[in-house]
């Protein structure tokens, strides 16, 4: 009898399951007081019923609830007792207050935040660096306020606006504050708590020149990019070295003035040779060199890749209530499932990419298979099989 020696004793979400600390979410579910008013449907319950709602992809709460009835024989692999009726997960949705699991995705981030630093095969051109950035997620209700005119119709969609700072070296989300879409995003610059000598990045969106004066008091260190109608006095050109990098045209200092405060910065522009475009960076720092900066910026992309990870490999287009704090506790549920999975990409000896993982551990869900065993060698059974029946055919041979 030909066995797998992939199979394991529990399915896969059993397995994915375990990187959630209970300690964690007994703890925080204490000291929030979540779970007063439940019986039976516990912060524990509730996670773990929305992280599988969101690895299956499930777009309805009656999706989810026949999706589990059809599981029940393995539920208790899920820590379950039994599976929610579409009332109680909805009810729980709208009324069990989404800062439980921001507390618990910042209590596993804060877990496994070194690992993640230590395994990052990025290099960086300096340590400490620290990503700024927003993402819209349209809403089909008007929960919150939509970005932009109205449209001839008169209708617009609602929008939540993600405001994220991620360190570099680690890859998730440090920080987040949830907003209307219609709220721009420098507001957030405000709510940043940045060490003395660190560095962040952003795009140009974020202009606050009095939040840059401040941070030069502070001593820490930005890096974004100049818009086309900045108001500004050169007052000093740098000499730029032979070894600096080619693409670097101008090194100077600037002048800007907002609300009667003179702040100086440094002004690099850059050319981009394979866009063929024109990059005019500002910061505070003047000691660095001028393509060090730039390669400050680019490190920027970083944070859009996640987003796109985010949106591509979870299901953000449909929610499973209509009211801010469902959103919200999906998306910390979806951020919560990024990290363990980008744990779980990290921890396997073969490299995958990040979709093609999410797509085998999704429609294996429910399967017996041992996923590190799996991921390590996903073609060992299929080549085991073939060379056994190559060996079997080989008995008839005369």
């Amino acid at each position: 009898m030909n066995k797998s020696k992939n199979f394991s004793g529990q399915p896969i979400i059993s397995q994915v399951l375990k990187f959630l600390p209970l300690g964690i979410i007994n703890r925080t579910a204490e000291k929030r007081r979540s779970d007063r008013y439940y019986k039976r449907f516990k912060t524990y319950d509730h996670l773990v019923t929305m992280i599988f709602a969101t690895l299956s992809g499930s777009s309805s709460l009656r999706e989810v609830s026949s999706i589990m009835l059809a599981c029940e024989g393995k539920i208790n692999h899920l820590g379950l007792t039994g599976f929610p009726k579409r009332s109680t997960l909805s009810d729980a949705n709208k009324k069990r207050s989404s800062i439980v699991f921001a507390d618990i995705y910042h209590a596993i981030y804060g877990q496994y935040k070194n690992f993640l630093s230590d395994s990052n095969p990025r290099t960086l051109p300096i340590k400490d660096l620290k990503i700024v950035d927003s993402t819209t997620i349209s809403l089909f209700s008007d929960v919150l306020k939509g970005v932009g005119r109205n449209p001839l119709t008169g209708k617009k969609k609602g929008g939540i606006k993600m405001h994220t700072m991620i360190n570099a070296c680690e890859d998730v989300p440090c920080l987040i504050r949830f907003s209307s879409a219609a709220t721009h995003d420098h507001i957030f610059l405000k709510e940043l708590e940045l060490k003395k000598g660190s560095f962040v990045v952003f795009d140009k969106g974020y202009l606050d020149y009095i939040q840059y004066h401040n941070w030069s008091l502070e001593g820490v260190y930005f890096v974004t990019r100049q818009k086309d109608n900045a108001v500004y006095q050169s007052l000093e050109e740098f000499d730029i070295s032979e070894e600096t990098h080619p693409g670097v045209l101008k090194d100077e200092t600037i002048e800007v003035t907002k609300d009667k405060t003179v702040i100086k910065l440094r002004r690099i522009a850059f050319y981009h040779q394979q866009q063929a475009r024109l990059y005019e960076f500002i910061t505070n720092n003047f000691e660095l060199p001028a393509d060090t900066i730039a390669d400050i910026y680019k490190q920027r992309w970083q944070i859009e890749t996640l987003f796109k990870r985010l949106k591509q490999n979870f299901p953000l287009k449909y929610f499973l209530g209509d009211n801010q704090n469902a959103i919200e506790i999906q998306i910390w549920v979806s951020l919560i499932i990024q990290l363990i999975m980008l744990v779980i990409q990290r921890k396997a000896k073969r490299k995958w990419a990040f979709s093609n993982m999410m797509s085998v551990i999704r429609y294996h869900l429910m399967t017996y298979i041992d996923l590190f065993k799996f991921l390590k060698s996903p073609g060992a059974d299929w080549i085991e099989l073939n060379n056994l029946k190559k060996t079997q055919l080989s008995l008839f041979k005369t």
